[in-house]
C-alpha cells in the first residue's frame, strides 16, 4: 500500500457532484495526509446494462450482454481531486491510477443517446486509459479537464477534421 493509497477521502455515492470542492494543494509532510475530495464514485453506467440485456434477449447480442453484466459487477471508477482510479479486470482485480499530470488529452464518445459515454485518456507516455460507460460522461470531462489545467497539463489538443487519408483521400 503506497502512501496515495492512505490518503483521506470524503464519502460519496455513486453520483457526480453538482459542485465539486476543490482540496487545497499543500506540500506533503511525513506522517500527513492530504486532504481529497471524490468528484465521482461508482460503476458504469445502469443504461447501459438495461440496453445491453435487452440486446441480449438475441442471440447477437449475448456477448454484449456478458460483457456489460461483467462490467456492471466488476469495473468501479473513483474521480478524485488528485487522481483517477480504474477498478476493473476479472472480480475487480486490476487497479489503475493516473494523477492529472500525466493526462495529455482526454477524448469521449456518446453512447445512450448521450446519457452515458466512453472516454479515453491519452496519457504524456503515450499509453491510454479506457472508461467505459461513464454516466455523465460530459461533466466528468469537463472535471478533468479542469483540473488538468489546475495541475499543469496544459490545452487541449483540438481535433483535425482530415480523416484517416489527409487532405487528399477523395481526390481521384
Amino acid at each position: 500500500m503506497t502512501a496515495d493509497d492512505k490518503t483521506s477521502a470524503s464519502p460519496a455515492s455513486a453520483q457526480v457532484a453538482s459542485a465539486p470542492a476543490a482540496a487545497a494543494a499543500k506540500p506533503a509532510t511525513p506522517g500527513t495526509t492530504i486532504e481529497e475530495s471524490v468528484f465521482y464514485e461508482g460503476g458504469p453506467a445502469r443504461g447501459d446494462l438495461v440496453v445491453n440485456l435487452l440486446f441480449g434477449l438475441t442471440l447477437i447480442g449475448l456477448p454484449f450482454a456478458v460483457g456489460a453484466v461483467v462490467r456492471a459487477l466488476w469495473l468501479r471508477y473513483r474521480i478524485t481531486s488528485r487522481r483517477i482510479s480504474v477498478s476493473g479486470g476479472w472480480l475487480g482485480r486490476d487497479r489503475t491510477q493516473v494523477v492529472y499530470s500525466q493526462i495529455r488529452e482526454v477524448r469521449c464518445v456518446a453512447r445512450g443517446l448521450g446519457f452515458w459515454g466512453d472516454m479515453v485518456l491519452v496519457l504524456t507516455d503515450g499509453s491510454k486509459l479506457e472508461m467505459r460507460s461513464v454516466p455523465r460522461y460530459r461533466e466528468v470531462e469537463a472535471y478533468i479537464e479542469e483540473r488538468r489545467q489546475a495541475k499543469g497539463g496544459g490545452s487541449r489538443k483540438p481535433a483535425t477534421s482530415q480523416g484517416f487519408g489527409g487532405g487528399d483521400a477523395l481526390s481521384a
